[in-house]
């Protein structure tokens, strides 16, 4: 009887072997749809006998909003951490020199960023190897994800990085597929599509649809998705997770290696935690790619707190203001009065539908019981 593996083996090959065109684009589809289920299987059987969890793997969420580091061992992830944060941490030079996942905070703009060094992943990471399990079921729960390549193996490191992550349920810098299904107890599949669909026909959604035992089903298309993006959704495990890539020992590299890296690839900040350069400028980009805003708070009558901003994330409301300051306020909500960006004048009235903007101040006003 073959094993989880094999058959995973067996159907990559025939995927291989198969030229993608319309006659195939059905058969293909489900291919990629058993595959998906059988890394899954085998996804949980590596859980199962790894255990949860582990010493030094229980990070409990604080801060604002948390940054997971993500690398090849000796890339240089711990002495970044120590920049970042102002925090200790070992270093050497050599392999493996972080063991554990280690949190500190990083301070920017009056927010608190927690900031995450993990342990370098290595090829297979996403079935196990070195830890791997644990080192990737942190960096999912993350806000965002560091990556934090060799500027020597930048290329190298980013496709094996993208490989374990993806094989772990991890979307960098993706949308979520907007899809609904609404299972029926009769009719068939009925596909609705906003958007022309461009990447798959509805042969084949049917088809993976069908690999998932899902017969009669209501099914809403908002975005021009592939296969991929389907079986992402009807699998239901995967998280989407944005990125900030830096590539780091730049002052090891000559100016012509960087010019040719910036032609290669997509990089973001170009840095050296050994001598510090760029670090400031790394803090600002990773507090924007978090879109976090600050809302100074003004109590009815006083002046407004400049000193210990609310840290809320861009597009919220004054609700979800109240709901961060008090589960009652809501209920105890009268109007609120807004100075700033989101403003059309100074003092404006405005009610819990009001989306706040970066340094709004607020004044809640509640109502009298």
């Amino acid at each position: 009887m073959s094993t989880t593996q094999e058959k995973i083996q067996e159907i990559e090959e025939e995927l291989r072997r198969t030229k993608v065109n319309k006659a195939t684009e059905s058969h293909v589809g489900r291919l990629k749809a058993k595959l998906a289920k059988l890394k899954r299987q085998q996804q949980e059987q590596i859980l199962a006998k790894s255990g949860k969890g582990g010493s030094g793997y229980d990070i409990k969420k604080s801060g604002d909003s948390s940054v997971a580091l993500i690398g090849l061992p000796s890339v240089g992830k711990s002495t970044l951490m120590g920049r970042l944060t102002n925090k200790e941490s070992k270093t050497g030079k050599y392999a493996f020199t972080t063991l554990e996942a280690i949190p500190g905070i990083m301070e920017y703009e009056g927010t608190q960023v927690q900031i995450i060094d993990l342990p370098g992943i290595i090829s297979g990471a996403s079935k196990g190897k070195g830890r791997g399990k644990q080192v990737l079921g942190v960096a999912r729960s993350a806000d965002l994800i560091l990556v934090v390549l060799d500027v020597f193996e930048a290329e190298t490191h980013m496709r094996l990085i993208l490989e374990e992550l993806y094989h772990f349920g991890i979307r960098l810098d993706q949308e979520k597929p907007d899809i609904e299904i609404e299972k029926t107890r009769s009719g068939g599949i009925a596909i609705a599509s906003i958007k022309q669909l461009t990447k798959i026909d509805e042969k084949t959604i049917k088809a993976i649809m069908h690999e998932y035992k899902i017969i009669n089903a209501n099914v809403t298309i908002r975005t021009d998705i592939d296969a991929d993006q389907l079986i992402d959704v009807l699998e239901g495990n995967r998280v989407y997770i944005p990125s900030v890539v830096v590539a780091n020992k730049v002052d090891l590299a000559t100016p012509e290696m960087i010019e040719e890296l910036k032609q290669k690839m997509r990089i973001d900040l170009f840095i050296s935690a050994e001598t510090n350069y760029n670090m400031l400028e790394l803090k600002k980009v990773l507090f924007e790619k978090l879109n976090l805003i600050r809302i100074y708070l003004k109590p009815y009558g006083q002046q407004p707190d400049y000193e210990e901003p609310l840290i809320m994330k861009a597009g919220c409301t004054v609700k979800d203001v109240c709901n961060k300051l008090h589960r009652n306020l809501v209920k105890e909500f009268k109007f609120a009065r807004v100075w700033g960006k989101s403003a059309k004048h100074e003092g404006q009235r405005v009610m819990l539908n009001h989306v706040l903007q970066d340094e709004d101040v607020l004044t809640i006003i509640k109502s009298r019981n």
